[in-house]
C-alpha cells in the first residue's frame, strides 16, 4: 500500500458477480433468479428470464489478460482473476497496483432495473445490495467502499426504503441507474435528494449503465453489441443529466446532494462549465429558476466526475482550469478492458507530472476522501 502522503483511491472498480449473488433471494424467486450460464461462444454470461446470456463476459474481465487477448466475450467464470468477485483477492491486486481503497460499481447485476417484475427485480436488487455490503465490503471495510443499487424508478419511496436499510449495513454511497425512467432533474426526486443530503450519502450513476435505454443505444446497451462509437459517445453521458440538475435548481433545494458521474473523464468538463456560464449571462429570459449560485460553483461541491488516464484533462488541471481540480476523482476501472491495472503507479506519475501537489492530491485521494467521508 502506498504512503499516506500519496494515498491512491480508485473512485470507479467493479465486481463481476458471482454465481452466488442472488443466492439470497426469497424461496419464491430462486426458480426465476438470473443465472449465470454457459452461453454458445464457450463463454459464461448471465441468463436474465430464462433467456441465452446477451453476452458472455470479455471486456467487463480483462484484468489479468493481454491485450492481444483481447474479445468483447469468451470468458469462463474460472477464467476471469478472482479479484473480480472475491474481497481478499480484490484487495491483493490493489496492493500490486498500488490503491489504497476502491470504490466498488455492479456490473451484470443492472439489468434488474429492466425486469418487468418488479417484485423479482426488488427481491434480486437487495440480494445484490447484501452480498456486496455484507460478503465484500465488509471483507476489508477499510479498503472497499461498496455501491449497493437503489430502485429509482419504483418511486422515491421505495428508494429511500432501500437507501435507509443498506445504509444501516455501512454503506457509504448508492449507485442510481444512468438511464431512469425519468430525468433526474423532475421534482418527483426531491425526496429521495433530500434524504441522501441529510444523511450525507452521495448517490452516483456511471455513465449509461442501468434502466431502458433510448432507441439509439438499445443495441448496445440492451442487446450487447458493443461498440467503439458506443463506448466513445457515453464518456459524454454526464452532460445532460447534471446541467438539467444544476439549471432546474435541484442543487439548490438541496446543497448538501453530492451526485458522482462515474468514468466519464474530464477534459470536457472546462468546456462544458463555460457553456453553462455563457448560457446564464445571456440567456436570462429562459432561466427555469433562479440560481442561488454560479453554474460552475456547483462543480467540486455537488457535481463530481470520475476519470482514468485523460491527458487532457490532467493537462487543464495542470494549466489551472478553475475548479476542474476540485470535481474529479481518480479511478483504475478495475478489472474492465480499459483497466490501467497493474501499472497505475506509473500511469499517475505520467499523468502528475508537473502538477501542484495539492491539486494532485485531490485528485488521488482529496475528493473521493470528503464525498464518501473515507
Amino acid at each position: 500500500m502506498t504512503a499516506v502522503a500519496d494515498r491512491v483511491i480508485s473512485a470507479d472498480c467493479h465486481v463481476t458477480e458471482p454465481p452466488w449473488v442472488f443466492d439470497r433471494v426469497p424461496r419464491e424467486y430462486r426458480d426465476r433468479a438470473p443465472k449465470l450460464v454457459r452461453g454458445a461462444d464457450g463463454g459464461d454470461g448471465w441468463s436474465f428470464g430464462g433467456k441465452p446470456p446477451s453476452r458472455t463476459f470479455g471486456i467487463e474481465a480483462m484484468a489479468g489478460r493481454a491485450r492481444a487477448d483481447f474479445a468483447k466475450s469468451g470468458l469462463r467464470f474460472d477464467e476471469i482473476l478472482p479479484g473480480n468477485y472475491d474481497p481478499d483477492a480484490h484487495v491483493h491486486d490493489m496492493e500490486i497496483d498500488g490503491v489504497d481503497v476502491s470504490v466498488v460499481y455492479p456490473a451484470n447485476a443492472i439489468f434488474v432495473y429492466l425486469e418487468p417484475d418488479r417484485e423479482l427485480a426488488h427481491a434480486c436488487l437487495r440480494s445484490y445490495n447484501d452480498w456486496i455490503l455484507e460478503d465484500f465490503q465488509a471483507a476489508h471495510p477499510d479498503r472497499l467502499v461498496a455501491l449497493p443499487m437503489l430502485p429509482v424508478d419504483d418511486g422515491c419511496g421505495a428508494a429511500i426504503a432501500e437507501l435507509e436499510r443498506v445504509l444501516a449495513k455501512s454503506a457509504r454511497g448508492a449507485f442510481i441507474p444512468g438511464m431512469p425512467g425519468r430525468p433526474y432533474h423532475d421534482p418527483s426526486y426531491d425526496p429521495l435528494w433530500a434524504a441522501a443530503a441529510a444523511r450525507e450519502v452521495p448517490l452516483t450513476f456511471h455513465r449509461t449503465f442501468g434502466g431502458p435505454p433510448p432507441d439509439q443505444d438499445f443495441d448496445e446497451l440492451v442487446a450487447q453489441n458493443v461498440s467503439m462509437a458506443g463506448t466513445v459517445s457515453r464518456f459524454f453521458s454526464g452532460v445532460r443529466p447534471l446541467t438539467y440538475m444544476v439549471f432546474n435548481g435541484v442543487f439548490d433545494r438541496h446543497p448538501r446532494l453530492r451526485i458522482v458521474a462515474g468514468e466519464v473523464n474530464f477534459g470536457w468538463v472546462p468546456f462544458w462549465a463555460q457553456t453553462m456560464e455563457q448560457q446564464y449571462d445571456v440567456g436570462a429570459a429562459m432561466h427555469d429558476v433562479a440560481l442561488a449560485r454560479r453554474p460552475t460553483e456547483y462543480l467540486g461541491e455537488n457535481i463530481f466526475v470520475t476519470g482514468l488516464d485523460d491527458t487532457v484533462g490532467f493537462g487543464l488541471i495542470k494549466s489551472g482550469s478553475a475548479r476542474l481540480a476540485d470535481a474529479c476523482m481518480f479511478s483504475t476501472d478495475y478489472p474492465h478492458s480499459v483497466t490501467l491495472w497493474p501499472h497505475s503507479a506509473d500511469r499517475i506519475a505520467e499523468l502528475t507530472a508537473g502538477m501542484a501537489a495539492e491539486d494532485r492530491r485531490k485528485v488521488l485521494s482529496g475528493n473521493a476522501e470528503r464525498v464518501y467521508r473515507l
